[in-house]
């Protein structure tokens, strides 16, 4: 299955939400990387296997389902979180660009891009297709939200 989406950050029609930065947006996805806990719900222990400058790879334990990933970035670009398959996972790949149409305003984008192993042409994957688009665009949602909650709680200078 491929699934694509934006996430707006910035609202610029709307003064009562905060701009965030895309050093503050950056920064939260960097959290995502090394404890992705306050992001994925059911998530209970992350330990962090190996590690070079621009990757790492993970061990996810979800209750007794075990997800091994390998996540790579590019500074303030874009990050690939890629799971290999087991008994209980399928293989996916998770990639969040961090887009910024005009440099000269606010406008900040998140550009969620899945490819998992979930059939698009089967009919009886149809359902379970759509009810997976949209958990993960719920999930990604909840990403935004989790770093505005971040950046709230950055020292100010």
């Amino acid at each position: 299955m491929y699934f694509e989406h934006l996430v707006e950050i910035n609202d610029l029609d709307n003064p009562e939400v905060p701009d965030l930065s895309r050093e503050q947006v950056w920064f939260g996805l960097l959290c995502r990387i090394e404890d992705p806990r306050p992001f994925l719900p059911g998530l209970e222990r992350c330990e962090i296997l190996t590690r070079s400058d621009c990757a790492l790879t993970r061990r996810l334990e979800f209750g007794q389902v075990v997800v091994f990933d390998a996540v790579r970035w590019a500074p303030m670009a874009w990050v690939c979180f890629e799971s290999a398959a087991s008994a209980d996972h399928p293989a996916g790949r998770l990639t969040i660009r961090l887009e910024q149409p005009d440099p000269a305003r606010a406008a900040l984008f998140l550009r969620f891009t899945y490819r998992t192993g979930l059939g698009e042409g089967e009919d009886a994957d149809a359902p379970y297709a759509d009810y997976v688009r949209s958990a993960y665009h719920q999930s990604d949602l909840d990403t935004v939200r989790v770093i505005r909650q971040i950046a709230q709680a950055e020292p100010r200078d």
